[in-house]
């Protein structure tokens, strides 16, 4: 419902025009140096208003931690800790309490709850991501001490596509530009393709590939909890995802077995793959070589242009939004993946340790 994980478990809290939004992160170790400077940097990544292709919306989303930290260390009980929203703009939603927008979750919240928060999609809002950024940011500290690092990009926005693959990137240049592309020719292409969109009052869509490095074999559990599904689920509970694969993906139904088998070998006493099309991952569980897969995100469905719709009572009507909104989620989904990929390693990380009697 509100939860994710198993071991590790963050639950979330709070609307997108409420007073705050806010989590709980329960099963996080004892004894981890909690660098406030570094969870601060990751939610600058996430926040609105950081730069042209993202929403106009201002928040701070400076964070305030309430427990589970003593003396810059993590206790091992509950980690809570609250956002405060100060830049919200409700009365740019008045005229969505009677019509639904068209692929949001209006209708189907209505009719699942008897009610809805029309403000900016309440608690469907991708405003709630902050919070999981907040909590990835703490995972992604616990990982660093066991050689562990998450690093994501953007590798398509709409038919502006990354064709190498990752590899040949330099991961460590994502920074470097607003759309957070490691090919510098393609980010301009990217940036001047959503600023094109939003000029139009549309939106578009691209992918986000994410590498893992580091992660020792024997993370996931047979048969439900592979690492996998655990990655599928976490990105796919990510506001406008649509689409996961892993490794080969998609495109190993195109080639032959003999073609993708990654082939063992003796490599100086210690046994490795000659080539990496699983993904680092075999059988749902990790084998100890880079971890890399790719979230699929829809363009947003807020658009600036008039459409049809109806009302909840079914009378057809027409709805224009207003407000401050994304043109494109893909450069601010980024930090989010990270997030949501190291919540669900470091939870797969502790239960391997578990299996260590």
């Amino acid at each position: 419902m509100n939860s994710t994980g198993i071991l590790l478990r963050l639950t979330t809290f709070g609307e997108s025009h409420g007073v705050a939004i806010g989590g709980v992160l329960d099963g996080y170790p004892a004894g981890v140096v909690v660098d406030e400077g570094f969870i601060r940097a990751q939610m600058q990544r996430r926040r609105p208003g950081q730069s042209k292709v993202t929403t106009a919306r201002n928040e701070a989303d400076e964070v305030q931690f309430l427990s589970g930290i003593f003396e810059g260390r993590s206790t091992g009980t509950p980690i809570a800790f609250i956002i405060h929203n100060t830049n919200n703009h409700s009365n740019d939603y008045d005229n969505l309490r009677t019509a639904y927008r068209p692929s949001h979750a209006d209708y189907v919240y209505d009719v699942k709850y008897g009610l809805r928060d029309h403000r900016g999609g309440g608690r469907s809002s991708a405003r709630e991501t902050a919070v999981r950024v907040c909590a990835g940011a703490l995972a992604k500290l616990a990982l660093q001490q066991k050689g562990i690092t998450v690093q994501a990009y953007t590798s398509q926005v709409g038919d502006i596509v990354l064709e190498k693959p990752y590899t040949e990137y330099d991961l460590a240049t994502v920074e470097s530009n607003i759309v957070r592309c490691p090919d510098s020719e393609k980010a301009v292409a990217m940036e001047q393709l959503i600023m094109d969109v939003k000029g139009k009052g549309d939106t578009v869509g691209g992918v986000v590939t994410c590498v893992v490095k580091g992660a020792p074999v024997g993370l996931g559990e047979p048969l439900y909890d592979k690492l996998s599904a655990s990655l599928a689920s976490a990105m796919l509970s990510i506001n406008a995802a649509k689409g996961f694969d892993y490794g080969n993906g998609f495109a190993a139904a195109y080639g032959r077995g003999s073609q993708q088998n990654d082939i063992f070998y003796n490599n100086g006493g210690a046994i490795a793959t000659r080539t990496n099309n699983s993904g680092g991952i075999q059988g749902g569980i990790s084998n100890g070589n880079d971890i890399y897969f790719r979230v699929a995100f829809k363009p947003v469905a807020t658009v600036l242009m008039e459409q049809p719709t109806v009302s909840p009572s079914g009378e057809e009507t027409a709805v224009k939004a207003r407000g401050r909104h994304d043109p494109c989620v893909v450069p601010r989904a980024v930090p989010v993946v990270e997030a949501m990929a190291a919540l669900t390693v470091l939870d797969h990380y502790l239960m391997q340790c578990a299996r260590k009697f």
